[in-house]
């Protein structure tokens, strides 16, 4: 932005009293929040609530009259003296570069601008435009033609060469008050050129974003315990991302970040997500 200087971000804090903080090197600012107030585009946000503090980003939601973006502040903090800052201006031009170029298609929202905090651009932070709705969950009504949007959006990344690659986080998808699916958060989403070699693995990962749409599609469907096979490369990442996923959550819920598995740190994108423990039929708890 012209006569915007980058620089760190100075930011308020905003967290609950109720909610229980991460150590500072296990949160994307350090001690720092989500800031009260930024300004796209000459217009001033403020602050509604965060959604999430994580080890990757400080998500949150802001509103200028009746516009909605949700701003998402990628790492900046160090990690045991090494800088985390350079992780964050690549997750944050990595997302706002994908959002741009997808900015055609309807199921996926617009990127919103460059983002500014005390009258400089903050180039670790990306923004979209907010939808009205609640992210995909196991008491969600949704059908069959809102399975075949979501299958016909995915497919049109695939044409132009890209893979969504997280499509196995419910979360990401939001289903909008007229029930149509849009697909949130290319953080880890990756467009490659269609040449062998490079053409294996973007094929690997499409495949994987195929297979994660068919799971939904059949835990949403008649019978909840239906299965698919499930992709050798899937079944070997499982075998190392399983046992340091646990790993990981009984060292956070020793240190207190965690109780019984569950983050207290943490929120849901949306209020529908927190509710679902509730509401998941008992043979798709199995299932999930």
């Amino acid at each position: 932005m012209p006569g915007v200087s980058e620089s760190p971000i100075r930011i308020a804090r905003t967290e609950s009293p109720t909610t229980r903080k991460r150590p500072r090197w296990f949160r994307a600012l350090g001690n720092r929040d989500a800031p009260e107030k930024i300004q796209i585009e000459g217009d001033v946000f403020s602050i509604i609530r965060t959604y999430k503090h994580d080890s990757w980003a400080a998500t949150a939601l802001y509103q200028c009259g009746e516009r909605k973006i949700v701003c998402k502040f990628n790492r900046e903090q160090s990690l045991f003296g090494l800088p985390g800052r350079w992780i964050g201006l690549f997750l944050s031009h990595r997302e706002s570069a994908m959002l741009q170029r997808l900015a055609d298609i309807p199921n996926i929202p617009n990127h919103s601008g460059d983002v500014v905090v005390d009258h400089r651009k903050v180039p670790t932070a990306s923004a979209h435009e907010y939808i009205e709705g609640q992210p995909l969950s196991w008491c969600s009504d949704v059908d069959a033609a809102f399975f075949k949007t979501l299958r016909d959006t995915v497919l049109e990344l695939h044409r132009r060469n890209i893979a969504y690659v997280d499509l196995h986080k419910l979360e990401n998808v939001i289903v909008d008050e007229q029930g149509a699916p849009h697909l949130i958060d290319f953080q880890i989403s990756v467009k490659l050129w269609n040449i062998f070699p490079v053409s294996i693995l973007l094929n690997i990962l499409q495949k994987s974003d195929l297979y994660h749409l068919d799971k939904h599609v059949l835990r949403f469907g008649p019978d909840p315990n239906a299965s698919i096979d499930r992709p050798w490369w899937i079944r070997a990442h499982r075998c190392v991302a399983v046992p340091f996923r646990t790993m990981r959550r009984r060292f956070l819920t020793a240190i207190g970040v965690r109780k019984k598995g569950k983050a207290n740190s943490e929120h849901f994108v949306e209020e529908g997500l927190a509710r679902k423990a509730d509401k998941i039929p008992q043979q798709n708890k199995r299932a999930a």
